[in-house]
């Protein structure tokens, strides 16, 4: 995804690293493990309409319909190559979820479609401005009541983790990951509507914090017609 209107950036970075999310993500960061709390925190009920932005290769939503086969699941990302990778991954494990090549702050789906927003990993990638502009479109596009979930990097609380976190600034950039160091996003989900905004939990990792936040689309849910 990007930090350009236009433009997105793979996963890590480079187009020939792509291949290797994955098994860079399970070694190093056990992946599964932080995914599956971010689900956790979700309390989702078993028929949500889940999106995923900024999915990559899928793992959160696979995760997502082995837990809730009733769930709709989404996802959307910038990359094709990474999607191609997501929808072989998802008919090999018999899934059925729909991926959409679009950018996160021009989503192609209309207001209050969803019950749960996710993104892992993704919001590191952005600009701060970008960051807001997805932070909008993901309000727009969450039913009120529904909940927003985010996984990535945030502000260090020993300078280990800081000093870690250099990997990551020096292969992503510092101006997108700046913000990480500064641990805005929940202001930043405020700024854009999301109440309750805040951080869950920490991480620690061999590249820094990795932090799982929430937040609130103020609002009551009401029945959804189908």
């Amino acid at each position: 995804m990007s930090t350009q209107p236009d433009k997105f950036i793979p996963a890590l970075k480079y187009n020939f690293l792509t291949p290797l999310f994955d098994p860079i993500l399970r070694w190093t960061l056990r992946d599964a493990s932080f995914k599956r709390a971010l689900i956790d925190q979700s309390r989702m009920a078993s028929d949500c309409r889940v999106l995923d932005v900024g999915c990559g290769t899928g793992t959160l939503l696979i995760e997502t319909k082995k837990r809730y086969p009733d769930a709709k699941a989404a996802g959307l990302d910038g990359d094709p190559r990474i999607l191609a990778m997501a929808a072989e991954k998802t008919r090999r494990a018999g899934l059925s979820i729909y991926f959409e090549e679009a950018m996160s702050f021009k989503m192609p789906y209309a207001d209050s479609t969803f019950d749960r927003v996710f993104s892992s990993l993704f919001f590191h990638h952005l600009t701060t401005e970008s960051k807001r502009r997805t932070l909008r479109e993901m309000n727009r596009v969450l039913r009120p009541g529904g909940e927003l979930h985010i996984a990535d990097w945030g502000k260090a609380d020993n300078p280990l983790m800081r000093i870690l976190f250099y990997q990551v600034q020096i292969l992503d950039g510092f101006e997108t990951t700046q913000d990480s160091v500064l641990g805005v996003l929940p202001g930043l989900m405020r700024e854009a509507g999301f109440a309750e905004a805040a951080q869950v939990r920490s991480f620690p990792t061999v590249f820094g914090p990795l932090c799982l936040y929430r937040a609130l689309k103020p609002g009551t849910l009401t029945a959804r017609g189908d």
